[in-house]
């Protein structure tokens, strides 16, 4: 089928715009039809996107699926698939129907919900397959509309505030990212993505306001990509929105930040900034994996110290997003490999992770630690699920969490001994803060009156968890699910990175952000 990545991507958007328009009602209702309109909607993009998957070929390390057409202003519409953006397609489209049954129970301005739940997962889509530079960035930034509203109008007590901080933090750094395409534009005539994959950008030193910029235009390129990237993920010390937007976002709008919308900023690092800009990512490649192993150890600490579960999962996000930085910027295979398949597992493992924060709330309204403790009498279900995830978010073998974190390691070990030293002990501390966690709220006796009366999950909440627990094992102990499909096009785009590395440019790696921007003194290099 030839339009098939145009039907994934805009079938929840036409499903939306159905509801907005069509659906009409008392809001009993309108609820009710909003919520089953919804749940067909992405169930069938899951189903369509199988195909995708059933018709793909890992070997076929160029794009598939390409569908490329005259579009507006000379701008062509063009969309396609390879080895790496295939499975985040994949990612979004079997995680949204789950997105919309943990929903279920959502009573306020039902239809408006999942409205903004429908046009997310179409954007997100669209994000994986763009393959024109306007294109993507429209739908990048598009995203930002509906999660501001889900955060906005169905968020906590302070979700205004976290509505705004989540969109000026994530808008302002995509603002040097379109400044930097404007100049792509002008450099390569194009925004055809494949094209700009090819296009040698100038990466010779030059002066500018009297300093020399060791890696020309490809440095200043790459750091406008990388203000944009580095805050999606999000990196340290541009983290601080996370916690705040996840606090006050609903269940599920948490689950789709943390699943999905962070894996954004590895797969820009991933289609522009390594393939791109080869010599900047090599000059800013110390940098980058320090600020990974800092992150994984500084949130790591944080989440130690937290009161609330939800900003405790989503500190562990950062620090696990850490891990993703610092596998791509190892800038060899096994990095790579390892970089994309945690983000995989992530997804489903803090999808998991948010979803049983969700159904205590959704029984005692509170998200603190200490108002919980012995749950394990009254909800065994819930808490054989809750430490199943616990241990794959530590990373114990045989789970999905292990194989990333491992990857990315053993890539760095081979790259900065220092740095994959400070990054192993984030791993136990992981091991700290999700046992600490699961101690306090599922273990001891039960002694708070307010949970003598909690029951355990529904059958719906345990079919939730019945295909996340499923990827979570399979990839664990078959992770060639993911690096099958993942590893010839990891292989060209090193091979790619290796060719736009000049011979006489090898003596930049290592010399990172203190040299990148130097004075006159070094302008002879």
């Amino acid at each position: 089928m030839t339009n098939l990545l145009s039907i994934i991507t805009f079938l929840p958007i036409v499903a939306a715009i159905v509801l907005a328009v069509f659906l009409r009602g008392d809001e009993e209702g309108a609820g009710h039809n909003a919520r089953w309109l919804a749940l067909t909607a992405t169930t069938a993009t899951f189903l369509i996107s199988l195909a995708l998957l059933w018709g793909f070929d890992p070997q076929n390390t160029g794009f598939q699926f390409v569908e490329d057409r005259a579009w507006i202003l000379g701008l062509r519409y063009k969309m396609g698939v390879d080895g790496i953006s295939i499975l985040f397609v994949m990612l979004t489209t079997v995680l949204m129907p789950l997105v919309i049954l943990s929903a279920w129970h959502v009573e306020d301005g039902v239809k408006h919900f999942m409205i903004a739940f429908l046009v997310l997962e179409g954007l997100m889509i669209g994000v994986f397959t763009a393959l024109d530079l306007i294109l993507f960035y429209l739908f990048f930034e598009g995203g930002l509309i509906p999660m501001f509203l889900i955060i906005g109008i169905w968020g906590g007590r302070e979700r205004v505030y976290a509505a705004f901080k989540f969109f000026l933090y994530t808008f302002l750094g995509s603002v040097l990212m379109l400044v930097a395409m404007v100049a792509m534009y002008f450099a390569a005539g194009t925004t055809d993505i494949p094209t700009l994959l090819t296009h040698p950008f100038a990466a010779e030193p030059m002066r500018v306001l009297g300093l020399t910029i060791v890696g020309g235009v490809q440095t200043l390129l790459f750091l406008a990509f990388f203000a944009s990237f580095a805050v999606k993920m999000p990196m340290w010390p541009v983290h601080t929105w996370l916690p705040d937007a996840h606090v006050q976002a609903p269940t599920a709008g948490s689950v789709v930040l943390a699943a999905v919308l962070l894996k954004m900023g590895g797969y820009g690092f991933l289609r522009f900034s390594l393939p791109m800009f080869p010599v900047a990512a090599e000059i800013f490649q110390p940098l980058i994996l320090w600020l990974s192993a800092i992150a994984i150890v500084y949130t790591s600490l944080v989440a130690l110290a937290q009161t609330d579960m939800k900003k405790l999962i989503a500190y562990s996000s950062v620090a696990h997003m850490g891990f993703v930085t610092m596998g791509i910027f190892a800038m060899n295979h096994t990095g790579l490999d390892g970089a994309i398949f945690q983000m995989i597992s992530h997804g489903f493992i803090s999808g998991a992770l948010f979803l049983l924060v969700g159904v205590i709330y959704d029984r005692m309204h509170t998200r603190e630690i200490d108002a919980y403790g012995g749950l394990v009498n009254r909800m065994p279900v819930y808490a054989l699920v809750f430490m199943f995830f616990t241990m794959a978010n530590v990373g114990l073998p045989g789970t999905s969490g292990f194989v990333g974190e491992f990857l990315t390691l053993l890539s760095v070990f081979g790259v900065n001994t220092w740095v994959a030293v400070v990054a192993t002990s984030g791993v136990i501390l992981s091991a700290a803060y999700g046992l600490w966690l699961y101690r306090r709220v599922a273990f001891g006796a039960l002694v708070k009156e307010g949970l003598r009366g909690i029951t355990d999950m529904t059958r719906r909440e345990q079919f939730l968890f019945v295909p996340l627990v499923a990827m979570t094992l399979l990839l664990g102990v078959y992770p060639r699910l993911v690096t099958g499909i993942t590893g010839p096009s990891v292989a060209a785009l090193l091979n790619h990175v290796d060719a736009g590395i000049p011979a006489d440019d090898a003596s930049l790696a290592g010399v990172g952000l203190g040299t990148a921007v130097e004075t006159a003194a070094l302008g002879g290099h």
